[in-house]
């Protein structure tokens, strides 16, 4: 990526909103070792806005609990520190996407797409015995991995539609159109986005590498990620502009033990938790 494009990419992402500050403070506390639970709920309870939709996500089909949680303190130990923080950054960017972005983007299929992909990763990731609490990192990864599509289509809408036109034409794949057209992809400019929000380090690595196999970061989760993404695009789960489904590498297969096909057929409840999830982009929308 050259100067110009680079200098591009930032003023693109600088015009993105900012998150709220509760949710800066959340995710500050989160990544010092020394928070406890309490701190962060105490974050949290400031903004009542917000910890009402915690405390509707948490008593939602998404989590599936036998009783009612009444409390954000309650709803800070059954999820746990990192479950809290992710489920908080969730809300965030959903809520921090500009209402235009559906003037440009059929935001409606690009969040369908993106919570497949979350949730078929968390599924992944449950498969290859991840921790409930770690599995959020996986949700939150599949949930944010497409956000610099939407950076594009407000403010690069043009070369953006280019490149998606390109990508209708069967082989292509939409990262790579970009490239062409752009110089850079939307994995560069979700990356430089969640520098912008402060994203956990992991997360921004993620984002930015999602379609660059094997260079960094937690190969675990890029693998999930990776392959939850292929998923969705051969199931079709909504739409993010790309309809080429790459193949597994060897090493992606050899991880999960199982081809594309049969992991498609041992993820028979996917649908219903795609459907679950919703609730995400429900309440991160609502005003």
């Amino acid at each position: 990526m050259n100067n110009d494009v680079r200098q591009t990419l930032l003023e693109a992402v600088e015009r993105m909103p900012a998150f709220p500050e509760s949710v800066h403070q959340i995710l500050e506390l989160s990544g010092d070792i020394n928070c406890s639970q309490k701190d962060l709920v105490e974050v949290i309870k400031k903004d009542p806005v917000f910890t009402l939709k915690i405390l509707r996500l948490v008593n939602s089909p998404y989590f599936g609990l036998s009783r009612e949680i009444s409390s954000i303190n309650h709803a800070s130990v059954y999820l746990g520190l990192n479950t809290l923080k992710n489920v908080s950054l969730g809300l965030a960017a959903v809520g921090a996407i500009p209402r235009s972005a559906s003037d440009r983007l059929d935001m409606g299929a690009f969040w369908l797409h993106s919570l497949a992909v979350a949730a078929c990763a968390s599924m992944l990731g449950r498969k290859l015995g991840v921790s409930r609490d770690d599995v959020a990192n996986y949700f939150a990864a599949g949930l944010l991995h497409d956000i610099g599509k939407v950076v594009f289509a407000l403010y690069l809408p043009d070369r953006f539609q280019t490149a998606i036109r390109l990508a209708a034409e069967p082989g292509s794949s939409l990262h790579r159109c970009e490239l062409e057209v752009i110089g850079a992809t939307h994995a560069d400019i979700g990356g430089l986005l969640a520098e912008k929000w402060h994203l956990p380090g992991e997360l921004r690595e993620t984002i930015a590498s999602h379609h660059s196999m094997g260079e960094g970061g937690d190969f675990m989760l890029t693998d999930c990620l990776f392959t939850a993404n292929q998923i969705s695009k051969k199931l079709s789960f909504g739409s993010a502009g790309d309809f080429h489904v790459e193949p597994l590498p060897a090493g992606v297969v050899n991880r999960l033990g199982m081809t594309m096909d049969e992991l498609i057929a041992d993820l028979p409840s996917l649908g219903e938790e795609v459907e679950n999830a919703r609730i995400f982009i429900k309440l991160g929308e609502s005003r």
